[in-house]
């Protein structure tokens, strides 16, 4: 008669954690950054059909890196939680506060029950009516939940960048400032070769709007998308940018793009 294979719960815990860090490492990064007018989210992602940038509600946006079966499906039960919870009560009353803790009992539950934890990586952003009133939450693959501040990078290999980034990170970056900081964290090749060049076609971007009335999330694309960059790299250079290409937050036009 065979004797059952022990695990101790430790090493099971440990495998578990190991596996999903692995499956989670291998994805290209996200970068959310608070700015003087909202929140961006900027991904290195040249899928335009497959996003790992959303919108959830009315001033509430969501990232993610990993498997994207897996939190495609946390997107979307995100989206109903929050529909719900607005319908039956009132709209100011879906938070995202309220949207990661639902999300980390979800994540908890797979982790500790099933016998592969979910390889994501999720950052839940509400864009407040103020400087200093944003919201950031990070959530991890065991349902883990930290409160941000100003910038939080997640997926591939983010403990090289995260330093950088928090140190090069201001309250009172514009939106072409925070793109041109985000592309610093992005560029650094995965394998370990010279930095990269990322180009728009390369990239999904999205902001959460503050002054934009109710839904304030909108998608940079195209002509847009490009200004806004162009003007991150004057801003960096020590050159002066002609007057057409110093593009900042208020020369985006006004219209919803998602």
């Amino acid at each position: 008669m065979s004797m059952p294979f022990y695990v101790s719960p430790e090493q099971l815990i440990r495998d578990k954690a190991d596996y999903a860090r692995k499956g989670i490492s291998r994805g290209r990064s996200v970068v959310v950054a608070e700015y003087a007018g909202g929140i961006a989210f900027v991904a290195e992602n040249p899928s335009r059909a497959l996003h790992k940038v959303s919108e959830i509600y009315d001033r509430i946006g969501f990232a993610a890196v990993g498997k994207y079966n897996e939190f495609e499906n946390l997107r979307v039960a995100g989206v109903r939680y929050a529909d719900l919870r607005g319908y039956s009560y009132d709209r100011t009353d879906v938070t995202a506060r309220g949207l990661a803790n639902a999300y980390a009992q979800s994540l908890g539950a797979v982790f500790t029950s099933e016998p592969k934890p979910l390889e994501v990586e999720v950052v839940v952003a509400q864009v407040g009516p103020e400087p200093g009133t944003d919201q950031l939450y990070r959530l991890t693959y065991d349902g883990s939940v930290a409160e941000e501040h100003g910038v939080v990078i997640i997926g591939g290999q983010t403990e090289a960048v995260a330093g950088p980034l928090r140190e090069g990170w201001r309250a009172d970056l514009d939106l072409p400032g925070v793109l041109a900081l985000a592309l610093a964290a992005l560029s650094p090749d995965p394998a370990g070769g010279p930095a990269r060049t990322l180009t728009a076609d390369a990239l999904e971007v999205a902001v959460l709007e503050r002054h934009r009335p109710r839904r304030t999330f909108r998608r940079l694309e195209g002509a847009v998308l490009q200004s806004a960059l162009d003007g991150g790299a004057a801003a960096a250079e020590p050159v002066a940018a002609p007057a057409e290409e110093a593009t900042g937050h208020s020369g985006l036009p006004s219209d919803r793009v998602d």
